[in-house]
C-alpha cells in the first residue's frame, strides 16, 4: 500500500503538471486526418474489440484510470488518474474505492456522477437493467460482485476474491465509463462522453468525425479541433493517398515493413514507427466438428507451421515468436524460448515436422490423392488474408486442401462466438499486457470468446491462482506454466506476434505509440499541428 501511494502521489504531480494551456511551441486548432481501413459494427466501445472502434472513440470517452499516454509501455507504475483523483485497497483487497473528479460534465451537459460509475459496472456485469447487444469483454469482470456509492464522488467496486491485476483492465482504452442516462443502444451510433472530443457522426463505409468538447475538464486540452476518419479498406489506396497529403496519419499498424521501405522512397519526410502491435495471430481449430474434433488432426497441423516463413513473407523478418502472452523485452509475461521448445511446430527443422504430420494424416487416411478439405475463416483485412493464405499453402503440405472464407467486421466474432467456423485465423489484439485479459478472456471454459472449446479445469484453477497472487516473481511461473500448458494442448496456436508501421506526416506533434498495446494510446488530447 504504502508503495502504491508513493506511485499514485507522483502520478497526480505529474499528472497535474500537464493541465496547463498550450506553451509556445504547440498550437491550438487544426484537423488530424486520418484513413481508417474497416467500417465497424457501432461506435460502442463497449460493444466492439476492434481497434478500428477504440482508436475514434478513446478520444470521446474518459475511464477512471489511464495509462499515462506519455509514457510508451504500459506498466503499473504508469497508471493515473483521469476521472478518478485516488483510489485505495481495502485491507483484505476485495473492495477498491474511487474518490471522483467534481465538475466533469457529459457531452449533454448532465454531471458525471458515482451512479455513472455504477451503472458501467452494472451494464458490464449483466447486473443492470439494460444490456449489451454483445458483451465484447464480460469475462474480464466477473470477478466484479458490484458496485456501491456513498454520495455523488466516491465508489466502491466490491470483488468476489481478491484480484490486485483489476487496475490493469481498468486502465486499459476498452474501459471506459457510460452515461447512466444514456441508453446503451443509443451509444452505438451517437456515443456521450467526457472525453476531449465530442462525437460528431459515423456514416458507415464513408467516415468517422469527432470534434473539439470546448467544455472538457482539462483546461487547454485537446489543442486539436477535431479528427476526421476515412475509411478505405483497399491498404495500397489508403497509402498513396496519404503519400498525397490527403491523410495526416495513416491507420495505427497498418504499414507493413515491406511496404514501409516504398512509402519512404515515395515521401522520405514522413515520420514512421514500426512497433510490436500487441497482435499475436493464431490458428483457430473448431473442437467440436468432426475431424477437428480428433487431437492428432490438430497435432499434425500444428506440426506442419513454419513460423519463421509467416515473419519472413509478410514483414521481412519483423516479428516475434512466443506464446499467449507477448514476448520479452516488450512485453512482461511471455514465455522463455527454452518453454516452447516443447510445443508441437516450434522445433526448427521444419522438415522433420512436417514428415512427422505426414505420417500422422496418412495414419488418419489421408494423402496425396485424398486430401482433407477445409475453409480457413479469415476478417476480410489484408492483416487476417495475407497470413490465411500461408497458413493454407502450409496445411497442404500435409494432404490439405484448403479454401479462403472471408468475413466482414461486424460479423466476424459473432460467427466466431457461435463456432460457425471449422478452421480460422485470428488476429488477436491485447488492450493490456496482463494475463488477467488474455486468460480469462480467450482460454478458461465457458468463456464465449474461447471460441475454439479447448477446457482444462485444472488450468482454469491456475488461472484463477495467478490473478490473486501479489509477488510479481510467483505470479510470472504461474503465468508460464498456464501458457505453456496452452501451447502444448493446443488451445489456439499461435503463429507470431506482429510488428508494422505507423506513419504521420512531419507537421503531426505530440504522437506517441505505445509498444505493449495499441488499445491504450489514442486520447489524443496532447497531439498538435505544426502547419
Amino acid at each position: 500500500m504504502t508503495r502504491w501511494a508513493s506511485i499514485l502521489t507522483a502520478a497526480i504531480l505529474l499528472f497535474g503538471s500537464l493541465w496547463g494551456g498550450p506553451s509556445a511551441a504547440e498550437k491550438a486548432g487544426g484537423t488530424l486526418r486520418v484513413y481508417h481501413r474497416d467500417s465497424p459494427a457501432s461506435m460502442s466501445i463497449h460493444e466492439e474489440g476492434t481497434v478500428g472502434v477504440i482508436m475514434p472513440m478513446m478520444g470521446v470517452m474518459n475511464n477512471l484510470i489511464i495509462y499515462d499516454q506519455h509514457i510508451p509501455r504500459n506498466e503499473p507504475g504508469t497508471i493515473i488518474p483521469e476521472l478518478a483523483t485516488a483510489w485505495a485497497w481495502s485491507s483484505d483487497g476485495t473492495a477498491l474505492t474511487f474518490q471522483l473528479r467534481q465538475g466533469v460534465r457529459w457531452h449533454d451537459g448532465k454531471p458525471f456522477t458515482a451512479n455513472d460509475v455504477k451503472c458501467t459496472f452494472d451494464l458490464l456485469t449483466n447486473q443492470g437493467k439494460e444490456k449489451l447487444r454483445l458483451n465484447y469483454r464480460e469475462s474480464w469482470w466477473v470477478n466484479i460482485a458490484g458496485v456501491t456509492v456513498n454520495g455523488a464522488h466516491e465508489a466502491t467496486i466490491r470483488l468476489k476474491r481478491p484480484q490486485p491485476p483489476l487496475l490493469a483492465l481498468l486502465a486499459s482504452g476498452d474501459a471506459p465509463m457510460y452515461p447512466c442516462h444514456v441508453h446503451p443502444r443509443d451509444m452505438r451510433q451517437h456515443p456521450i462522453g467526457t472525453g476531449p472530443f465530442r462525437f460528431v457522426d459515423y456514416k458507415p463505409n464513408q467516415s468517422i468525425k469527432i470534434e473539439r468538447n470546448p467544455d472538457y475538464w482539462k483546461p487547454g486540452r485537446p489543442y486539436l479541433d477535431g479528427v476526421e476518419y476515412t475509411i478505405i479498406p483497399n491498404r495500397s489506396t489508403a497509402l498513396l493517398a496519404f503519400v498525397a497529403d490527403k491523410f495526416d496519419m495513416t491507420f495505427p499498424n497498418e504499414v507493413t515493413v515491406p511496404l514501409l521501405a516504398d512509402l519512404k522512397a515515395q515521401a522520405p519526410q514522413v515520420v514512421c514507427e514500426v512497433t510490436p502491435t500487441s497482435d499475436s495471430v493464431g490458428v483457430l481449430i473448431n473442437r467440436t466438428v468432426p475431424p477437428f474434433d480428433n487431437g492428432e488432426v490438430r497435432r499434425a497441423m500444428a506440426l506442419t507451421l513454419d513460423r519463421k516463413a509467416f515473419i519472413d513473407i509478410l514483414a521481412q523478418g519483423a516479428g516475434d515468436i512466443g506464446g499467449a502472452m507477448q514476448p520479452p523485452p516488450d512485453g512482461a509475461w511471455g514465455l522463455p524460448r527454452e518453454m516452447l521448445a516443447s510445443v508441437p511446430g516450434h522445433g526448427e527443422d521444419v522438415a522433420k515436422n512436417r514428415a512427422e504430420a505426414r505420417a500422422i494424416m496418412r495414419g488418419l487416411g489421408y494423402g496425396p490423392d485424398k486430401r482433407l478439405p477445409v475453409k480457413v475463416s479469415v476478417r476480410n483485412l489484408a492483416a487476417y488474408r495475407d497470413p490465411g493464405t500461408i497458413l493454407i499453402d502450409q496445411l497442404r503440405e500435409i494432404y490439405f486442401e484448403g479454401e479462403l472464407e472471408l468475413t466482414e467486421t461486424a460479423t466476424w466474432v459473432p460467427k466466431l462466438i457461435k463456432k460457425d467456423y471449422v478452421v480460422g485465423l485470428n488476429v488477436l489484439g491485447v488492450p493490456a499486457d496482463d494475463p488477467d485479459i488474455v486468460f480469462f478472456q480467450n482460454h478458461v471454459c465457458g468463456s464465449a470468446r474461447n471460441y475454439t472449446g479447448h477446457c482444462n479445469r485444472e488450468l482454469d484453477m491456475k488461472i484463477e491462482r495467478q490473478s490473486m497472487e501479489t509477488d510479481p516473481m510467483r505470479r510470472r511461473q504461474l503465468v508460464w506454466e498456464i501458457d505453456q500448458t496452452l501451447q502444448q494442448e493446443l488451445a489456439r496456436p499461435i503463429l507470431y506476434h506482429r510488428r508494422a508501421g505507423t506513419c504521420w506526416h512531419p507537421w503531426v506533434k505530440g504522437m506517441k505509440m505505445m509498444v505493449n498495446s495499441q488499445y491504450n494510446g489514442w486520447r489524443m488530447e496532447d497531439v498538435w499541428m505544426d502547419r
